[in-house]
């Protein structure tokens, strides 16, 4: 069983991940393997949904009739990974699956656990169409900024146990020891420099065009400012945004600290939304 080697997930009614205390979904990605070459008992969890949070990346696998009492669930708490390794792009990746690599720490008999003392890699294999390095870039955020630390959440409360020691780059290391550790460290620091440079160009290119946005921005709002609106316009406009404060009042009064977006859930927005309203729909009183 895969809760035998991966915490629980635990679902609502209508099939959606039930999130901890400030957690909130980054991304969702529909057709995802879970693979570990390092525990040959590991189960085989094949073409399942992957929901990435401030907290965990979740694996949801459901049966045909979409019941969550049917589904499996399970976790992995970004507090438990130890290293997440560098794509590497060539041209045999072109014609095979995208794969995201990452260590986490684990028990002795090789069950993920956040105070484990022996480390093993997971592998994600992303075989449905996504934007894979939107995906890692907010992998990496999140890894990074260790929200469950002050959002008191039970999946990150709990410090790391053991001898291991935090990065420059606000990850946890395990410590060096003899030459595989030194060879282990300048490793990682070369992925390190070469994943800085690959997000300093990124910047540059998002700059680039966010200048280009604006300029023509400014165009528009000065040729609708030389075209005169009229008040009519006016008025639609401001009912309009003043209509998408609302709703985001509203969600946040009704306790959706987290709602799905077009952003996080990509071609999975409608599904999910629907989703969402059932989980929401099943909180109100029954009379």
């Amino acid at each position: 069983m895969a809760g035998e080697w991966l915490p629980p997930a635990q679902l609502t009614g209508s099939g959606r991940p039930v999130l901890h205390h400030g957690e909130i979904e980054s991304s969702l990605i529909s057709n995802v393997d879970l693979e570990c070459e390092d525990n040959a008992s590991f189960p085989l969890l094949k073409s399942g949904l992957l929901i990435l949070t401030t907290h965990r990346l979740i694996w949801i696998q459901e049966s045909a009739s979409n019941s969550s009492a049917s589904a499996i669930a399970v976790s992995i708490p970004l507090v438990a990974i130890t290293h997440i390794y560098s794509t590497k792009k060539s041209i045999k990746s072109m014609f095979s699956s995208p794969r995201i690599r990452f260590a986490v720490l684990a028990s002795p008999e090789g069950r993920v656990d956040e105070k484990g003392s022996r480390t093993m890699v997971i592998t994600l294999v992303m075989r449905g169409k996504a934007d894979i390095d939107t995906f890692v870039s907010r992998f990496w955020d999140n890894w990074r900024a260790r929200s469950w630390e002050t959002s008191g959440s039970d999946s990150g409360s709990t410090a790391l146990g053991g001898s291991s020691w935090e990065g420059p780059s606000g990850g946890v290391r395990m410590p060096v020891v003899g030459v595989a550790g030194i060879l282990r460290k300048e490793q990682e620091m070369w992925e390190s420099t070469d994943k800085s440079l690959q997000e300093a160009f990124q910047d540059l290119n998002a700059l680039m065009s966010k200048a280009k946005e604006m300029v023509m921005l400014a165009e528009k709002m000065r040729q609708k400012l030389l075209s005169g609106p009229s008040n009519q316009t006016n008025s639609t406009n401001d009912e309009e945004m003043g209509s998408k404060q609302e709703m985001q009042d509203w969600l946040l009064s009704v306790g959706i600290a987290s709602p799905v977006t077009k952003e996080s859930a990509g071609a999975l927005y409608h599904q999910q939304l629907s989703r969402q309203k059932c989980s929401l729909l099943s909180m109100l009183p029954k009379h």
